[in-house]
């Protein structure tokens, strides 16, 4: 179907395979759903393959993979899609062939791969969604492949905050939960003031963060005083009444 063609070849693009070979496709072809459900990989589209027979879109090809979410009765080395990895190799060719959505591969498609690769899933419900399972196979390929892991760094730029600005703050708060009464009972004030200690410097806080938090906590103890007041005023209005 051409929104199955479309979602995989998407799939595919997300970790740099570019090659897609079809083999009979339903649909006509080129086909407009799938270039609308390919979103950003219309190229890969664009120079997909078109075949006849799974016969002759494997014959260039070193190694072929077969996916397949049931066991079969066929005389295939069966492996794990995290097992994958282990039989790929830089200098070969390597084919994945993956069925029709609702009835798989048949066991004479089987018949041309080396290898059945299965994806672990709850056994009561095992049938992948064609996109998905071919997003799964890339994931796996492109990690492969790419060598060392990836380290991510946030381009948040405002700089850590100093113990000594985080141990004001924690002067500024502590200082105003006493006079509200918070840390009660006395006994308790000591691990009290430590877990409140412990909680805002395990952080790693900002300066920037530090002096939201004081804005925040500032506001609250106005709107309170105000609240108060308000209360106040009520009450003496009551009482003339």
């Amino acid at each position: 179907m051409g929104e199955n063609i479309g979602s995989v070849a998407r799939a595919i693009k997300n970790f740099s395979i570019k090659k897609l070979r079809i083999v009979n496709p339903r649909c006509n072809w080129p086909n407009q759903k799938a270039i609308a459900t390919s979103v950003g990989a219309k190229d890969v589209l664009k120079n997909a393959k078109i075949y006849t027979s799974l016969e002759k879109s494997i014959g260039d090809l070193d190694m072929i993979f077969a996916s397949s979410s049931r066991i079969r009765k066929v005389n295939k080395k069966i492996i794990s899609v995290s097992d994958l990895k282990k039989k790929i190799k830089k200098n070969l060719k390597i084919g994945i062939i993956f069925g029709p959505e609702s009835s798989g591969l048949s066991n004479d498609d089987i018949s041309y791969a080396d290898y059945l690769v299965k994806i672990p899933t709850n056994k009561k419900f095992s049938s992948l969604n064609l996109s998905h399972s071919v997003i799964i196979f890339c994931f796996e390929i492109f990690n492969h492949f790419s060598g060392n892991k990836k380290l991510y760094k946030s381009k948040y730029k405002s700089l850590l905050a100093k113990k000594s600005e985080v141990n004001k703050f924690l002067s500024f708060i502590i200082t105003r939960l006493e006079k509200k009464g918070f840390l009660q009972p006395d006994h308790k004030k000591k691990s009290m003031i430590r877990n409140i200690n412990n909680i805002f410097h395990r952080l790693n806080l900002s300066d920037q963060e530090i002096r939201i938090l004081l804005g925040i906590f500032s506001t609250l103890n106005d709107f309170n005083r105000k609240s108060w007041i308000d209360k106040r005023i009520s009450l003496f209005i009551n009482l003339e009444v």
